[in-house]
């Protein structure tokens, strides 16, 4: 197949059902465009199947020097676009998926850009995450001009093994101190249900909450959070928030110092 591009609007819901092979042409150049395979503006838009999308990566290795050079190195990322969700996305469910390695399943980074959409009803449930550098994460800029919002987020019944930082709200996202956090973060986050999750934590913290001192968050709801780290259960770092916590699940302790 070359590239396909499917654009709307078109009338919802939408479903795909993949079961077969959907495979690139062998050489790059071939595909017709940058991407094989792009849907947009469409919603209620649900793809399932047990199908495969084979892009024949190994015929564009030859295209650079990637695989020779020592510099140029592999990261194994398995996840949900591993796994971004960008602004204006509204009315997702992610259901049923195994991820791990990588960088667990995100919301954001969101912020660094004023003509940015504002993002609603996300639902994550019934997901395994494994290995991963963070569990299940709303992520914004400091100092940056976006004013969107971020509200109606759920995070159900999910099983972690092993996960550094299994629930964070980080409003002070800086990957590799490129940015200034002179200013807190414009996203207002609202609607916040972290429900059923159970598992274990690399690391301590297993909550954090790290809401802007801006905007702070409001509506966030914690139940039933069986989290262990090293056998003991872990403890919830805040920040801007007041959640609350029902059943099992950790009470909030100090502001969270922990950014990555």
């Amino acid at each position: 197949m070359t590239h396909v591009d499917v654009k709307g609007p078109c009338k919802a819901p939408i479903e795909i059902q993949l079961d077969g092979t959907i495979k690139a042409p062998p050489k790059p150049e071939d595909v017709g465009g940058d991407q094989l395979l792009r849907i947009g503006y469409v919603n209620a838009l649900t793809i399932s199947g047990k199908g495969v999308i084979d892009g024949q990566g190994s015929y564009a290795w030859k295209q650079n020097d990637c695989s020779k050079n020592t510099k140029c190195k592999l990261f194994g990322m398995m996840c949900i676009r591993d796994s971004s969700l960008g602004d204006g996305s509204r009315q997702v469910l992610v259901q049923n998926v195994k991820c791990g390695p990588g960088h667990g399943i995100s919301i954001g980074s969101l912020g660094k850009y004023k003509e940015e959409e504002s993002v609603d009803g996300i639902t994550v449930k019934g997901c395994t995450l494994k290995g991963t550098t963070n569990g299940v994460r709303i992520k914004t800029w400091p100092n940056e001009p976006g004013t969107i919002t971020v509200t109606n987020m759920r995070f159900e019944d999910i099983t972690m093994d092993n996960v550094m930082n299994p629930i964070i709200i980080d409003q002070e996202y800086c990957p590799w101190n490129q940015c200034s956090k002179q200013n807190p973060s414009k996203i207002k986050i609202s609607k916040v249900i972290i429900k059923d999750i159970k598992g274990t934590s690399g690391t301590k913290e297993g909550i954090i909450l790290a809401c802007s001192s801006g905007v702070p968050c409001e509506g966030v709801e914690i139940s039933n959070v069986d989290l262990t780290f090293k056998g003991a259960p872990v403890i919830a770092t805040c920040s801007n928030v007041k959640p609350k916590i029902t059943g099992k699940a950790p009470a909030c302790t100090a502001p969270s110092t922990k950014k990555e």
